[in-house]
């Protein structure tokens, strides 16, 4: 199809019951049924090109930028020197394009969905720009919860859970589990930090924030949450970090410090930013207090 100022072309994403967003579209520029998930990548009138999965917006070239910078950059700056890090999702390449503007000595890259992934290298060149062909990345396609428990490897100084919320009956149900969470960390150094995307940090759906954060002071010291709005998301996202030994505010002053030599190659995030970002309204504050820890006998499941 091709680009048409005149498109009447929509598309619709159902969110919850009771809501649903729609998109004019540009262009359809791909769509493909993986062993795992329908993903379809589109340019918007809204957005630019904009990557769904089973028909969820998952990244815009709008701001994507806004998600990324914010999942990676304050787990990378708690951590005193991070050098080996461990990804698990990000099958778009931006988080490691963030991750790799720190002087780190590898990275793993740990997707199930390899086909997604060469959708990705061939239709979001910015997203991953050039990353994969670093050579510091390791890029693997298996489930991530296999490789942890296998991994006999250096210790990870920091892990990022960049994974879509458990939306089924499935493999990654397994990776949001205090049992998981303490195989993690038994692979993480003692300085370990782990930070994840959490869902919606909107009245409308606060649970997983909620359960996750209660699975994550289980088996973490430290656990705190942050927030920020991403405005192809339409919602206030939310984000969970978690340290064997660091908190915050301990560690702020460092962590402007240390920005200072990577803040030319940073588009989005500032410390400054961030912890202002760090403050929670009364209800996130609230959900984070009073969750169910999920465990592999009884595992989450998003409810759409």
């Amino acid at each position: 199809m091709d680009k048409d100022p005149d498109s009447n072309l929509w598309f619709e994403e159902p969110y919850t019951e009771g809501l649903r967003f729609q998109y004019r579209v540009k262009r359809y520029v791909a769509g493909k049924k993986t062993r795992f998930q329908y993903a379809e990548i589109l340019d918007l009138f809204a957005f630019g090109r904009t990557l769904f999965l089973d028909g969820k917006l998952q990244s815009a070239e709008i701001d994507e930028h806004i998600y990324h910078d914010m999942l990676v950059h304050p787990a990378m700056l708690l951590h005193p020197a991070p050098r080996n890090v461990l990804i698990m999702g990000g099958g778009e390449g931006a988080t490691l394009r963030e991750v790799l503007k720190h002087p780190v000595e590898k990275v793993y890259m740990v997707d199930i969905d390899g086909e997604l992934v060469e959708m990705c290298k061939e239709y979001l060149p910015s997203w991953h720009n050039g990353s994969f062909d670093d050579e510091r990345s390791v890029v693997l396609f298996q489930d991530a919860r296999k490789f942890v428990e296998e991994y006999d490897g250096e210790p990870f100084d920091v892990v990022i859970s960049d994974l879509t919320e458990p939306i089924e009956e499935g493999p990654a149900i397994y990776l949001f589990t205090k049992d998981f969470y303490e195989i993690l960390n038994s692979k993480m150094t003692d300085d370990g930090v782990f930070v994840a995307q959490a869902g919606s940090a909107e009245y409308l759906y606060t649970e997983f924030i909620s359960a996750l954060s209660a699975t994550l002071k289980e088996v973490f010291p430290h656990v705190s949450g942050y927030h920020d709005y991403v405005f192809s998301f339409q919602l206030n996202w939310a984000f969970l970090i978690a340290s064997k030994k660091h908190t915050l505010s301990e560690r702020k002053e460092d962590m402007v410090k240390r920005f200072e030599s990577l803040k030319d190659k940073i588009k989005y995030f500032t410390p400054e930013y961030f912890f202002a970002k760090t403050v929670l309204p009364v209800y996130m504050k609230k959900s984070m207090s009073e969750g169910t820890v999920i465990t592999d006998e009884k595992p989450y499941v998003w409810k759409a």
